[in-house]
This record gives structure tokens, C-alpha cells and sequence, in this order.
């Protein structure tokens, strides 16, 4: 049997308030245990990419950085990438790609490039038998993820000791917090961007799966690209003026309500509500219901209609959806800018953990559509 007691409290607790949000049932916001820490060493390949907290670390804000797409470096046919043995399988028409034979610790620079190519033409790319790359280590994943921007920092959750730019998704037996969040949620689906409240959101973003289920916990991936394109030229039109506020005060707060570690202050950024992608030329949704607070320009009203409209859009467009099935020693790598993205708990987490990191490299302030126009306008 498990400890009863997950978590410890962490070492310097902040200061209390009234939690303001219920987040993410995927994801661990306190310290694990001692007791606990010894009983799930065992269920995970790699224990050591388990979720610390350190106190004493903090981060102030990001600077705005001037970014280069590797993607607009690469040659479209992909000759680095598409070597001799690499297969290429959509996991739908429309959207994803599944790649084996290819070794991630081994790319080439311009192979690196290519990749990030693939992603923004196929929005997310699995790639499988990835042991070598996962058994590489933090300071390795790093590195190759800064190829694609500089890293997010995570503000509250667990991290990698020492590499705050992991963020680590861990459940194994939290079958009584799973329950308790059901007594008042339907699901434990959460569609978001990842930290879109950042000045310069993630561009590319990486999963790397440590333990998972035989079956479930699967990650499902929408095309926010394709989902703008299903709309009237009018409605479409109307939402390419707005703005939105995403903040991070949420998640701060909530953290801090719990005594959980803080390491930044909260970010509060403006983009725009339809983002133009600077690699394929894509107008895609920039919304979710993580993040955004105000929308500027729209009353309330107007704003809840239409972020819900957007949203139930997005979760019910099956036919712009890519279900992501987990196997053991995968890497996920996808476009932030086109894609809303949810996991789900649909498993026994008393039998087997779901285990993986995510390292999200920033890319460019978002482009809004009047930003794009005049752009054009100027290289005419």
C-alpha cells in the first residue's frame, strides 16, 4: 500500500490566501514525501527526473529577446532528418506525424532545423524508441531544446533538481486526490496553451515520457489553425481585432494559498486573440481558459460568449483532433502556436504512474493579424 500522505509541506511556506482556481489534476503542486519518494522509486524508469521543490530559488522577469525561427533555416525537403531507415506515419490526415529511426541525441544542427519544420507543418511529431536520448540527462535535453528558443522557467510546480526549466508531470496513487477532484469537476480534461501568460509564449514544445499506462493518460492535441479556418470570413474578421490579457497571478496565488514554493512574480502579457504563425503564414486561435483574464475591447458578456463559442470549437472538432497513446520511451514535440493540448486520467494510478517532463522553448512575441498585414505591406 502507498503512504497515506503524499506530500510534505516545503521548507519556506509564503504567505496564505484564499485559493482562487482548482488547477490541473495531471500535475503535483507540493513536495513529495520521504516515505512516499522510497515507495515510487521503483514504479519510475527514472527516478531521479522525480518533481523537486527548492527554496531559495527566484527568477525575475524575462527580458523581450530577439528570435530566430530555426524552422525558416531548414531545407523543405528534410534530407538531414529523413535519413536511411527513418519512417514517417500521419496519426491523422490533417494533423501529426509519427517518426521512428531517428536519434534525437545524434541530430545534426540542420537536422535540428528540419524538425522544427515538420512540427509547424504537422503541428505535433511523436517520436518513439527515444531510451538513449531520455537516458542523456537534463543538461543534455537543455541544450538541445535551446536550440529551438530560450527556455520557460517554471514559476510554482516541481522541476528537475537543479534545471528549473523542466516542468514534471508525476501521478502514482493519488487515487483519493483523483476522487475528491471528481466531486466537484466532470472531467479532468484542462484545454490551455502552455504558460501562455509569457511575454514570448512556447513555440516548440517537448514531452518526454519517463513511466506511463499500459493504456490511458493519453495527451489529445487540437488544431487551433484549422479551427479559425472553419469560421465565417465575418466572425473571423470580428475576433482578428481582439486582445487578451494572459496572466500568471492565478497560479501564483493559488500556490501561495497552498504554501507552495513561489519563484517569480506574476507575468501579465497582451496578445492578440488570432496569432499569425512566422513559418507557414497560419492564423490560428490563441485562446483558452487557463490563462486569459481580460479581453480588451469586449465587454463580459461578450467576452464569455465568445471564449466559450472558441472553445467548444476546439473540444468538439474530432475531425482537427490528434490522440496522442503514450509508449514507453517516447518523445512529443509540438507547435504551441497552432495547437490546444489536454491530458486525461482515465487510468488506475494505484497500478501504474504516468511520469514525463515538458521543456517549452520560447519563440516570438505573438504576430497579430494587423501586425502581419503591415509586414507584408512592407516588403511590397
Amino acid at each position: 500500500m502507498a503512504p497515506s500522505r503524499i506530500y510534505d509541506e516545503p521548507a519556506e511556506p509564503a504567505e496564505s490566501a484564499e485559493p482562487k482556481t482548482t488547477y490541473d489534476i495531471n500535475i503535483p503542486y507540493k513536495p513529495l514525501s520521504e516515505d512516499y519518494k522510497r515507495y515510487i522509486k521503483g514504479r519510475t524508469e527514472f527516478p531521479e527526473y522525480l518533481p523537486v521543490w527548492e527554496p531559495g530559488v527566484w527568477f525575475d522577469d524575462f527580458p523581450i529577446f530577439e528570435y530566430h525561427d530555426p524552422a525558416l533555416r531548414a531545407n523543405k525537403e528534410k534530407p538531414h532528418l529523413f535519413q536511411s531507415g527513418v519512417t514517417a506515419q500521419p496519426i491523422t490526415p490533417r494533423m501529426g506525424t509519427i517518426l521512428t529511426g531517428v536519434k534525437l541525441e545524434t541530430l545534426s544542427d540542420e537536422a535540428k532545423d528540419e524538425l522544427a519544420l515538420l512540427i509547424c507543418e504537422r503541428k505535433v511529431v511523436i517520436l518513439r524508441e527515444q531510451l538513449d536520448f531520455l537516458r542523456a540527462g537534463p543538461q543534455f535535453q537543455v541544450d538541445f531544446m535551446s536550440h529551438f528558443g530560450k527556455l520557460s522557467i517554471q514559476p510554482v510546480t516541481g522541476a528537475v533538481k537543479g534545471f528549473p526549466q523542466f516542468h514534471i508531470i508525476h501521478r502514482d496513487s493519488n487515487e483519493e486526490e483523483i476522487k475528491k477532484f471528481f466531486e466537484t469537476k466532470m472531467t479532468s480534461t484542462l484545454w490551455h496553451h502552455d504558460v501562455s501568460y509569457e511575454r514570448q509564449p512556447p513555440g516548440y514544445i517537448m514531452l518526454g515520457i519517463l513511466a506511463c499506462p499500459d493504456v490511458g493518460g493519453d495527451t489529445v492535441v487540437a488544431d487551433t489553425a484549422e479551427a479559425y479556418k472553419r469560421l465565417s470570413p465575418a466572425f473571423q474578421g470580428m475576433i482578428d481585432q481582439v486582445h487578451a490579457i494572459h496572466t500568471s497571478e492565478k497560479l501564483i496565488a493559488f500556490a501561495r494559498a497552498n504554501k507552495g514554493l513561489v519563484r517569480s512574480n506574476p507575468i501579465d502579457s497582451v496578445h492578440p486573440m488570432v496569432r499569425v504563425h512566422p513559418v507557414t503564414g497560419e492564423r490560428s486561435i490563441f485562446v483558452n481558459l487557463e490563462w486569459p483574464k481580460d479581453f480588451i475591447g469586449l465587454k463580459d458578456l461578450e467576452a464569455e460568449a465568445v471564449t466559450k463559442f472558441l472553445m467548444d470549437i476546439i473540444r468538439m472538432g474530432h475531425d482537427f483532433q490528434a490522440r496522442i497513446h503514450w509508449e514507453k520511451h517516447s518523445v512529443v514535440m509540438f507547435d504551441g502556436r497552432t495547437t490546444l493540448h489536454t491530458g486525461t486520467v482515465d487510468y488506475d494510478t494505484g497500478l501504474q504512474a504516468r511520469h514525463l517532463f515538458r521543456l517549452a522553448a520560447m519563440t516570438e512575441v505573438p504576430i497579430s493579424v494587423a501586425q502581419s498585414k503591415q509586414g507584408l505591406e512592407k516588403d511590397q
